[in-house]
């Protein structure tokens, strides 16, 4: 299939596409031609990027998107508070519409002969998304008496998971920032749970005795969970002593 074909696909693919992609211009799920890992020269703003199936660049997945804010950050082109730095002059850096962008790949190396930019809008989405997901985290320990220190494992699963860079992940505040060898992947897990529950009629008992001990908390009503995230939508966070290995590294570079 000619890549001129294949453009109004892609973009099909990225509308319906989320972190995995929704909201986000280039965004698309894993599959071939998804920009799948990013770095980026501090010095040069030249990106290095590797593509699910090493395809021509369509669009760029939840793991590549990561990387990419964590990249940006750390080169200086955006700004803690998720904000493309205003003295920045370079070919990479352009006004797409009424916002800043960053180029990811030009026009000429990609199929669909079009600029994959990242935008500030794109940013802003993701950090909100980012600021949830860890907002849950520190609402339901904090509902349970808990906090970080006490958390003995975080499992992380689905595909979007498997291909997930924990350090950048802790870099931008989507994860916490534990001890790397606290997180664990466990791939599809929705399947593999399935398909133990459809086979053995002790794992089915056990799903059912799980779901009978679990407590429902609504995020929508509970006091604590909107200042949690206002405090996360921030890179990584507002409260930068809950990520001293970020810290760190920034003092160090």
């Amino acid at each position: 299939m000619s890549w001129a074909t294949r453009s109004a696909d892609d973009r099909r693919l990225q509308r319906r596409s989320g972190l995995r992609g929704r909201g986000i211009r280039w965004g698309m799920r894993a599959e071939a031609g998804a920009i799948e890992k990013v770095s980026i020269d501090p010095q040069t703003f030249a990106p290095t990027l590797s593509t699910v199936d090493d395809a021509p660049p369509r669009g760029i997945c939840g793991s590549g998107m990561i990387d990419l804010i964590a990249e940006l950050l750390n080169a200086g082109i955006v700004d803690r508070s998720g904000s493309f730095a205003g003295d920045r002059e370079h070919p990479r850096i352009v006004r797409t519409g009424d916002e800043a962008a960053y180029v990811l790949v030009f026009a000429d190396q990609t199929p669909m002969g079009e600029d994959i930019v990242f935008t500030a809008s794109d940013l802003k989405n993701l950090i909100y998304s980012k600021g949830a997901v860890y907002a849950g985290f520190t609402t339901l320990l904090g509902e349970a008496g808990m906090d970080f220190s006490l958390v003995e494992r975080v499992i992380i699963t689905g595909g979007f998971g498997q291909y997930l860079n924990i350090d950048k992940a802790v870099a931008i505040g989507l994860l916490p920032d534990i001890e790397r060898g606290k997180f664990a992947y466990m791939g599809n897990s929705s399947i593999k749970g399935a398909y133990m529950a459809l086979l053995s009629n002790d794992y089915r008992q056990e799903a059912r005795d799980i779901c009978n001990r679990m407590t429902y908390v609504d995020f929508s009503s509970n006091p604590h969970y909107m200042e949690e995230f206002t405090s996360a939508c921030f890179l990584p966070h507002t409260n930068l002593n809950a990520f001293p290995s970020v810290t760190e590294a920034k003092k160090a570079s």
